[in-house]
């Protein structure tokens, strides 16, 4: 096995780090490997890997691309390094374009409401809209990750009589979240829907017309028919509906600490970002309000 298959195995098995992110590293020292044609990717040198990260630049790779990249392969020359296969990290140095400082992108409580109030047409007879509007409302009132989401099953980890839910999110971690009342209610009617849908032995909460589990690309396709429906007028992802509940959470509480447990974020640098949204709130209504905020 070549070291670079040694070390996403070790990643997975030791580290337990999620499948996605396995992936994203395959692809990312893929590419090294190409550098390292001629010669082993533990022989590559920190000028050969600049001048790499530098064409990756010239054909308009995103910058966040870039580090991403960058970022694998420090943890693989790290790792080399660990178990001696060589003795300076060549990667160790380098620098990435810098990245544009984007905040994510929130919907409006305005917004959130007009997504999942809105009537859509047979909602009530149709088990796929009971489904959809049961996902939509447990991402907005939970904030969890899409894989959270796909991955629940019933009866699980799911509980409608104390209104929680417990996920496992990245690196295996467990965490308890509340459940709003509204997304309660919708769950109550998927379920009962669900028992006429699931395919034996099925345990996927959340199941496609088939029977069987939903996929991601599944649940981004029907948020965006979705919000498309509601009239709304632009593209919702579910990663929007995790980053609503972190702001309007954060907006009504303040409690950055409490927004970070339930993000499931290791660092609370993560969910600080989060505060950049508030403030922006917090001026909407300054310049609003305040008599001489603006200009006569």
């Amino acid at each position: 096995m070549d070291s670079i298959s040694q070390f996403l195995a070790e990643l997975a098995v030791q580290r337990r780090v999620s499948t996605h992110t396995i992936s994203a590293y395959r692809r990312d020292l893929a590419h090294l490997a190409k550098l390292g044609a001629d010669n082993s990717p533990d022989a590559l040198n920190p000028a050969q890997l600049q001048r790499a990260l530098m064409q990756m630049h010239s054909k308009n790779l995103a910058p966040r691309s870039i580090a991403r990249t960058l970022s694998a392969w420090r943890s693989f020359y790290a790792w080399l390094a660990r178990n001696e296969k060589i003795v300076i990290n060549p990667a160790l140095t380098l620098r990435a374009p810098r990245r544009p400082h984007l905040l994510p992108k929130a919907l409006g409580v305005d917004q959130a409401a007009t997504l999942l109030d809105t009537p859509l047409g047979t909602r009530t007879d149709d088990p796929l809209e009971l489904r959809d509007t049961a996902m939509f409302e447990l991402f907005y009132s939970s904030g969890l990750r899409l894989a959270e989401l796909v991955s629940l099953n019933w009866p699980g980890g799911l509980d409608l009589e104390t209104g929680e839910v417990t996920v496992t999110g990245k690196r295996n971690k467990t965490r308890l979240i509340p459940v709003g009342e509204h997304a309660l209610v919708a769950l109550k009617e998927w379920i009962a829907a669900r028992t006429l849908m699931v395919k034996p032995d099925e345990p996927a909460l959340f199941i496609s017309q088939r029977g069987t589990r939903l996929t991601p690309r599944q649940v981004q396709t029907r948020l965006a028919q979705w919000a498309q429906r509601s009239g709304l007028g632009m593209h919702v992802h579910p990663h929007m509906l995790r980053h609503s509940f972190a702001s309007h959470v954060l907006q009504s509480s303040g409690d950055l600490r409490a927004v970070q447990d339930m993000l499931g974020h290791a660092s609370i640098a993560a969910t600080q970002v989060y505060t950049h949204l508030d403030f922006q709130h917090l001026a909407k209504i300054y310049d609003a309000a305040h008599p001489r905020a603006r200009k006569s």
